[in-house]
């Protein structure tokens, strides 16, 4: 069963191996990136940056674990907003050998529960490239509907791009 948990400092190895092989399948739908984002010591300063914020609720950094336990990507919640607007964006990205499987929705299926259910926030926005159309089947898997177009919104492979905006809503929580 695919699961996700807090990434930690000793996932930086692992990590900096599945960037580097994977530099060229993700590139397309990542920002641009220095060489150092790809090296262990790269990873490790991501990794402490990440659970920085985590420290004061900002994100929840995990890794996606595939079905013997292996690291074969990440997925997070960013922008995690609380008060009146209880929200936060999801980003994930799963290593080329473990795409098509399912990971990427069941690793969004377990953020998202997550996110409703332990952290109770109400929103969860997920901004996707026009023409990523398997992220975009992921998110409609697991619930989330378009809310619109946003153009030149993210700065992706080098050049500003438009992105579609979908939103899951915690209508369990609703009063």
């Amino acid at each position: 069963m695919v699961s996700t948990r807090l990434v930690t400092p000793d996932d930086a190895p692992i990590l900096a191996e599945l960037l580097q092989v994977n530099r060229d399948f993700l590139a397309p739908w990542e920002p641009s990136r220095p060489d150092s984002y790809f090296t262990v010591a790269g990873q490790r300063s991501d990794i402490q940056d990440a659970l920085d914020r985590h420290a004061f609720g900002m994100t929840l950094p995990h890794v996606i674990l595939d079905e013997s336990g292996q690291v074969v990507g990440g997925i997070a919640l960013n922008g995690i907003v609380r008060g009146s607007v209880q929200s936060c964006h999801v980003g994930y990205w799963v290593a080329a050998a473990h795409n098509g499987r399912g990971v990427a929705t069941a690793a969004v299926r377990e953020i998202k529960r997550v996110a409703f259910e332990e952290l109770g926030l109400h929103r969860i926005q997920a901004d996707i490239l026009l023409h990523n159309h398997r992220s975009q089947r992921v998110l409609e898997r697991n619930g989330f509907v378009r809310i619109g177009m946003a153009p030149s919104y993210l700065r992706i492979a080098g050049r500003w791009q438009d992105h579609l905006l979908f939103q899951a809503l915690n209508t369990a929580a609703e009063d």
